[in-house]
C-alpha cells in the first residue's frame, strides 16, 4: 500500500467531541470548548484545557462552545476545534490528509450540512462525509440496520435528542429536539436558584445530575451538599439536595424528550410500529445515563426501553463502523467532496 489514508470517525457534539480510528477505538474524548481571548481573538485552549476555564476566566478570556444545539454556531472556530482534534488524533501522521466522517444531528439542514463537510475539509481532511447522527448511533450500539425490521434509537446527547426510526440503512421517521443534557443542567440551576435562593454554576449543576438524579421519583433518595453563592447575602454557602427535588426540576424538559419519542413513534407505519414493540426502544447518548430513565420511556409510551452499552461511545463507534464499510452504508451517508 503505496498511498496512506488514515480514516478517523468525528463525533461532534455540542457537549463533547470524540475521535475514534479504526482499530484503535475512541482515541480522544474531549469537551467541545475552545477558549479565545477577547483582545486579538487568539485561539488559547481547545478541550479539556478550555473547559477547565469555563466560568473561571479573566475578563479578556472567553471560554466558548462553538456548537449550539448539536449545529454550528460559529464557523471559524469549530474549524480551529476540528484541526486540533484531527491533529491531535492523527500524532505522528499529520501529514496525511484523512477521511473524515463526522456525525451531525437528525434535523439539520443541507447548508449546516455543507457547512460541516466544508469546516473538515478546511480544517484537513482529504475526503469529508456526514452522517445523521440517528443512524451512527443505532450502528455503534450493533443494531443491524440494513434489515426490513424497525428499530427505534434516541439519542440524547448534551445539546440535542435524536428520535428516529431505522429500517433498512433509512431513516424511516423521526425529530430532532434541541433538549438534552445542557437543557436538564439549566433547569437544576434554575431550580436550586428560586428554591434556595443559591447561584451555583453550569459545571455544579452537572455534577449534582449525575451524582443523585433520576428520571423517575425514587422512595429512597440520593442526598448531596451543593454549594454555591447566596443571592441574598453575597457570600458562599451550601444547601442539601435530594433526588426529588431534582426530578421535579427536570421535569418540563423530560417531558419534551419524552414528547419527540411519542411523536415519531405516532408516525411510525404499523408494521413497523410492532418491530419497535417486540424489539424495543435503544437509548445512546450521554444524557441517557441518567437514573430510571428507560422506566420513564416505559411509563410515558408503554414500549420498553434499554440503554445501549457505553451509551457515550455509541456515534463515535457507528462512525467508525461506516468508515470501514462506506459501500455498506452508502444510502446513509451523504455529502463528499
Amino acid at each position: 500500500m503505496s498511498f496512506f489514508t488514515p480514516k478517523l470517525g468525528i463525533d461532534l457534539g455540542t457537549a463533547n467531541t470524540l475521535v475514534f480510528v479504526p482499530g484503535k477505538g475512541v482515541v480522544l474524548n474531549e469537551p467541545s470548548v475552545v477558549a479565545i481571548s477577547e483582545i486579538d481573538k487568539r485561539i488559547l485552549a481547545v478541550g479539556n484545557d478550555a473547559k477547565e476555564m469555563i466560568g473561571r476566566t479573566p475578563g479578556e478570556i472567553i471560554a466558548y462552545r462553538p456548537l449550539k444545539d448539536g449545529v454550528i454556531s460559529d464557523y471559524r472556530v469549530t474549524q480551529a476545534m476540528l484541526r486540533y482534534f484531527i491533529g491531535k488524533a492523527l500524532g505522528k501522521w499529520q501529514f496525511f490528509r484523512p477521511e473524515v466522517m463526522v456525525s451531525v444531528p437528525t434535523g439539520v439542514t443541507s447548508t449546516e450540512r455543507r457547512a460541516v463537510v466544508e469546516a473538515a475539509v478546511r480544517a484537513g481532511a482529504k475526503n469529508a462525509y456526514v452522517v445523521k447522527e440517528s443512524v451512527l448511533a443505532a450502528i455503534g450500539a450493533g443494531i443491524p440496520i440494513q434489515e426490513p425490521r424497525g428499530n427505534m434509537v434516541v439519542d440524547i446527547g448534551g445539546g440535542t435528542c435524536d428520535v428516529a426510526v431505522i429500517s433498512l440503512g433509512g431513516i424511516v421517521a423521526s425529530t430532532s429536539v434541541k433538549f438534552g443534557g445542557d437543557k436538564l443542567d439549566h433547569a437544576i440551576a434554575d431550580y436550586i436558584k428560586k428554591t434556595y435562593n443559591l447561584g451555583i454554576g453550569e459545571k455544579s449543576a452537572e455534577d449534582v445530575k449525575i451524582a443523585i438524579g433520576s428520571a423517575v421519583p425514587m422512595e429512597e433518595e440520593l442526598v448531596m451538599t451543593v454549594r454555591g453563592r447566596d443571592f441574598i447575602t453575597g457570600l458562599p454557602r451550601s444547601a442539601e439536595l435530594k433526588t426529588n427535588d431534582l426530578v421535579k426540576a427536570m421535569g418540563k424538559e423530560l417531558r419534551e424528550i419524552i414528547k419527540a419519542i411519542r411523536d415519531v413513534l405516532q408516525e411510525t407505519p404499523p408494521e413497523l410500529a410492532s418491530d419497535i414493540i417486540d424489539r424495543g426502544i435503544i437509548m445512546t447518548g450521554g444524557t441517557s445515563q441518567l437514573r430510571y430513565f428507560p422506566e420513564l420511556v416505559l411509563r410515558r409510551t408503554g414500549v420498553k426501553a434499554r440503554v445501549a452499552d457505553n451509551p457515550l461511545f455509541c456515534v463515535a463507534r457507528g462512525t467508525g463502523i461506516a468508515l470501514d464499510h462506506l459501500d455498506t452504508y452508502k444510502k446513509a451517508i451523504i455529502a463528499k467532496r
